[in-house]
């Protein structure tokens, strides 16, 4: 098996090979250049190499021209003769036309098979990040994946997510005073950001079947590393999804992958295009954590590439890291543009035969500034590199040729209907119904009670026990003449005169003794 990827020719006639070692591919790269110079043909003839040396590959196709991977180059293409002429020019003997195993992937399920992921698995950090929450904001969704964890209600998707905080504000009075302060004016923040997330389309990003992340890492039966296609034109819509996406690819690559130290050659290769949408506006946690996923996923087996218009778009520590380097033009307009160029050009181990800083500006479309990795991971000497041709087609295929591709690939069957199991969102309806049917079953017992019970189920009497008559509502008898004379005799006698009477009588009582 060949150890090395040909990306072209160097040297004043561009017949000295440059090559990407396989061994240290796992220590990343940058593919930077103007718009137009040649960076998607660069990352063409990468992912075929990559692809041949049954190495899998994950890129983003966000012009849509890379679908071309799955194609063979044809003889009837215009580029034809000029393909042939530049590969004579360089050396590239072996140059022949050939299709890779591609697989392709779509958010939104329409040129691609469905990439999904639960909101689980995303975790609050990459979810405040992709609706741009603040800190407080931040704190509730924390408070939420911890209840739903204590709760046993898992996070599938948007709805479920909706629903607890729902929840999480009926009860935020008990809830404040286990995990501090519950905001409802945050409650409400954090849902009208997800209702935008879910115009976005964000909802077909959360679901099941989730990715696995072993389907990425597959291999044909000839042994040819698969090319995972993300179908990325309409996902630039909306580049905050785009980008947390990618990086929560990463970050589980990261966690679940297991350590190798230095292979023979990576497994997986993972290209970022359009990389500075990773790092605008992003807050220095998120820098960090994509600082630490490149440093420390290399002893995974994984080669991170990012590819971006310039350099300088990528932060200074995570930019240190990448070895292998493939410069297109830069253009230097203003005093800004120039400053970049300089700082670019420092990066690179300089070369004696020419000036860098002018061969970046120099450089033509289809040619570049290279720099590969080298015996111990040495960074190698520039070189001004004649990029080679692509042995795939050049250039989107069809619809039709896309959807046959789709059709006969297993990933077809396994992630093409989504699936909805119990989750929070049904546990907490459930859970709301049973409320709603107590409550009316009591409603209609009270109902059907009088007044005396309806009194006792809410407390209003001291003792429980029934009264079945009472001596406040015994009607008096005044039908007898006895009852009447009685009546009079006990009146008198509360009188005046009664009082003298009674007062007589004991006193000659006392006295007679």
């Amino acid at each position: 098996m060949d150890k090395n990827i040909f990306l072209g020719g160097a040297g004043e006639d561009y017949s000295q090979p440059q090559n990407l070692t396989l061994k240290y591919a796992n220590r990343h790269g940058l593919i930077a250049g103007a718009t137009g110079t040649g960076k998607t043909v660069t990352l063409q003839i990468l992912a075929e190499g990559f692809s041949a040396a049954g190495v899998p590959v994950f890129l983003s196709d966000v012009k849509g021209d890379l679908s071309g991977l799955a194609m063979a180059g044809s003889e009837s293409h215009k580029l034809h003769q000029a393909f042939q002429d530049r590969a004579a020019r360089i050396g590239f003997q072996d140059y022949t036309y050939a299709s890779c195993p591609v697989t392709f992937w779509d958010l939104f399920g329409e040129q691609g098979h469905p990439v999904r992921t639960t909101v689980t698995e995303m975790g609050p950090l990459l979810l405040s990040r992709l609706m741009d929450l603040s800190e407080a904001q931040e704190g509730i969704l924390n408070i939420a994946f911890r209840v739903a964890d204590e709760e046993g209600m898992p996070l599938l998707d948007l709805k479920d997510l909706q629903a607890l905080l729902v929840w999480i504000g009926e009860n935020r009075t008990q809830l404040s005073l286990r995990y501090g302060n519950v905001s409802t004016a945050s409650i409400g923040a954090i849902q009208r950001r997800l209702l935008v997330l879910e115009n976005q389309g964000g909802t077909n990003l959360f679901g099941e079947p989730a990715l696995e992340l072993a389907d990425l890492m597959r291999t044909d039966a000839n042994g040819q590393g698969m090319v995972n296609i993300l179908a990325s034109d309409k996902l630039m819509g909306s580049p905050r999804l785009y980008a947390t996406f990618l990086l929560w690819l990463l970050s589980e690559l990261f966690e679940e992958l297991p350590e190798v130290g230095d292979p023979d050659k990576p497994k997986l290769v993972f290209f970022f295009d359009e990389a500075h949408l990773l790092f605008e506006d992003a807050p220095k946690v998120l820098v960090d954590k994509v600082e630490q996923v490149a440093r420390l996923i290399r002893s995974k087996g994984v080669g991170v590439y990012f590819i971006s218009q310039n350099p300088a778009d990528i932060p200074e520590d995570i930019l240190g890291q990448l070895g292998n380097r493939v410069q297109h033009a830069l253009r230097a307009f203003t005093a800004r543009d120039r400053k970049n160029l300089r700082l670019a050009a420092e990066t690179y181990r300089e070369n004696p035969a020419f000036d860098t800083e002018t061969a970046i500006r120099e450089v033509g479309v289809g040619e570049a500034v290279t720099s590969m990795l080298q015996k111990k991971g040495v960074p190698g000497i520039v070189e001004r590199t004649l990029i080679r041709p692509p042995g795939t087609q050049l250039g989107p295929i069809t619809a039709s040729e896309r959807q046959a591709v789709m059709t006969a690939s297993p990933m077809q069957v396994k992630y093409g209907t989504l699936k909805d199991r119990k989750s929070a969102f049904e546990i907490l309806q459930a859970r709301a119904d049973q409320a709603a049917q107590a409550a009316a079953k009591a409603e209609e017992q009270e109902e059907t009670q009088s007044v005396a019970e309806r009194e006792f189920a809410t407390a209003r009497r001291y003792s429980g026990g029934r009264v079945g008559r009472s001596s406040s509502r015994v009607k008096r008898q005044k039908d007898t003449f006895a009852t009447a004379m009685s009546e009079a005799v006990i009146k008198e006698l509360k009188g005046t005169t009664g009082r003298r009477i009674v007062r007589g009588i004991l006193g000659g009582l006392f006295r007679a003794r």
